[in-house]
C-alpha cells in the first residue's frame, strides 16, 4: 500500500458511482460527507462512470435527488469519452448505435447522425432497452467489418439485489456470433478514457485518483498511471485481491474510512 501522503499530490478525485457512491436508490455511507469535504476544501472531483445507459443530464438529476449539489462539470461518462474519441478519429461519421434513448440523444446532440442503414462506424453502449432485433442488426454490421467501438467493458452492472448484464455480456454474444471483438473499448480502464480526462480537464494521470469498487475497471486504471483507491462497498471482496493482477494503492471499507484518512492528510 502507498503512503497516505500521496493524497497531497492529487489534483482531482475520480469517483465511481454504481457500487461506490450509491447502490440503486441508496446513497452509500460517507458519500454525502465526502462531497461536502471536497467542496469545503476546494478539492476537484469528477463522477466517472462506465455506465452509458444514462446521459450526463440524467446522472446530474439523480445526484440532485440525493441532495448532492453537483454541476455538469462534475460528470464524465464512458459515452463522453467515446464522443471525444469519435470527434478526433471519425468526425461526422454515421453511426449504428446500440444504446438507450438517453444515449441516442447525447450522440445526436453531439452532431453524430444515427442510422440503421449503411453506417460508417458501429458503437455499442449499455442498452437497457435491448431487443433481439437490435442485437441482430449489431451482429450484421459487425460481421461486415465496419469499425466497431464499445463504450466500456463492464460485464455486469451492480444493483441492490445482485447485478444486471452489462455491455461486456453483449460483446461476448456478438463475438460468439461474428468472431469479432470491438476494435477499441473506450471506458475505464483503457487509454482513451484516461486521454479524454487529461485533455478535457488539463490533468496528467498522476494528478488523478480513481475511487471505485471494481478491480478490472476502476483499479486497473493504475496501469495508465492513475492512482487508485479500492472501496469494499460494491463488487470486490478483500479475498478477490489474492488472484487479481490489479492491486490498488489504498483499500478502504467504504467512503467513510476514506474520508477519515483524507481529513487527517488534507
Amino acid at each position: 500500500m502507498a503512503s497516505p501522503d500521496l493524497f497531497r499530490s492529487i489534483r482531482c478525485f475520480l469517483l465511481d458511482l454504481d457500487g461506490t457512491f450509491y447502490l440503486g436508490d441508496r446513497l452509500l455511507p460517507g458519500a454525502r460527507d465526502l462531497i461536502e469535504f471536497f467542496e469545503a476544501r476546494g478539492i476537484d472531483y469528477i463522477f466517472l462512470t462506465n455506465n452509458s445507459s444514462r446521459n450526463p443530464r440524467k446522472y446530474l438529476e439523480r445526484l440532485h435527488k440525493f441532495g448532492i449539489p453537483v454541476q455538469p462539470k462534475h460528470i464524465f461518462t464512458s459515452a463522453d469519452a467515446t464522443l471525444h474519441y469519435l470527434s478526433k478519429n471519425f468526425p461526422g461519421a454515421r453511426l449504428y448505435l446500440l444504446g438507450t434513448p438517453d444515449l441516442e440523444e447525447q450522440f445526436e446532440q453531439a452532431g453524430f447522425p444515427l442510422t440503421d442503414e449503411a453506417p460508417d462506424v458501429i458503437v455499442a453502449g449499455f442498452d437497457t432497452t435491448l431487443t433481439y432485433n437490435k442485437l441482430w442488426k449489431l451482429c450484421t454490421w459487425v460481421s461486415r467489418g465496419l469499425p466497431y467501438i464499445a463504450t466500456h467493458p463492464d460485464i455486469n452492472c451492480p444493483t441492490e439485489d445482485g447485478f444486471m448484464p452489462d455491455i461486456g455480456a453483449v460483446i461476448a454474444f456478438v463475438q460468439a456470433s461474428t468472431n469479432r471483438s470491438p476494435d477499441i473499448i473506450i471506458g475505464k480502464p483503457f487509454p482513451p478514457m484516461v486521454e479524454a480526462l487529461c485533455e478535457r480537464f488539463n490533468l496528467s494521470p498522476g494528478q488523478m485518483c480513481m475511487v471505485g469498487d471494481r478491480l478490472y475497471t476502476d483499479i486497473a486504471m493504475k496501469n495508465a498511471g492513475v492512482n487508485t483507491v479500492l472501496v469494499l462497498s460494491g463488487e470486490t471482496r478483500l479475498e478477490d485481491l489474492t488472484s487479481s493482477p490489479y492491486k490498488p494503492d489504498f483499500i478502504f471499507s467504504n467512503l467513510v474510512d476514506l474520508l477519515e484518512t483524507l481529513q487527517k492528510i488534507l
